[in-house]
């Protein structure tokens, strides 16, 4: 996917600038499609910092159109059994600084879905402006580990053989836990 991303921003590189946040936008409508292709591609496009400031761009851009287009949409939800957890509900009914705080936070954690977090902030009373500042505050730190660890793999470095090396035995941890409970029942 990032090849075929490098030739589009290649083929188009007066408007790559705009390709790359309209993709970043679509990926947050999506809210499950991972990102870090997009964040590849504009590494190898538009270079290491520059990269990084179109990604953060695009994923910020992409949070508030995502917000404001579930918020249209999805806002009956709120009644939802599936939505009962104590801490969805907590997100749900938050306003001001708690929910400033409660997104920040939620940003910040590498494991949470961002999807999941923009949609449960938009059906519930968080409002547009403090969304947008702590998701933006939030996503800073998160693209820069995303920048780096994705560059450290594509040039091959040590830091990028230790983190494939890592991701390898997490997923192979996580296959024979699935397959061992599969068996155990």
């Amino acid at each position: 996917m990032q090849e075929i991303t490098v030739q589009l921003f290649e083929s188009y590189d007066s408007i790559a600038f705009i390709l790359s946040i309209l993709l970043n936008v679509l990926i947050s409508i999506a809210g499950v499609l991972p990102s870090v292709f997009l964040t590849a591609a504009n590494l190898v496009v538009f270079g290491f910092w520059e990269g990084m400031v179109i990604s953060f761009i695009g994923e910020s851009v992409g949070a508030v159109v995502s917000f404001w287009l579930y918020r249209k949409g999805f806002r009956k939800l709120t009644a939802h059994k599936r939505l009962s957890s104590p801490k969805i509900q907590q997100l749900l009914h938050a306003r001001g600084k708690e929910a400033f705080l409660l997104i920040l936070s939620l940003r910040l954690l590498p494991f949470v879905p961002s999807g999941l977090v923009t949609f449960i902030a938009a059906i519930g009373k968080t409002s547009l402006g403090i969304f947008i500042l702590a998701s933006s505050i939030g996503k800073l730190p998160s693209i820069l580990i995303e920048g780096y660890s994705v560059y450290q793999v594509m040039n091959w470095t040590s830091t990028g053989k230790v983190l494939i090396s890592f991701i390898g035995c997490v997923l192979i941890i996580l296959v024979v836990r699935k397959l061992y409970t599969r068996s155990a029942i």
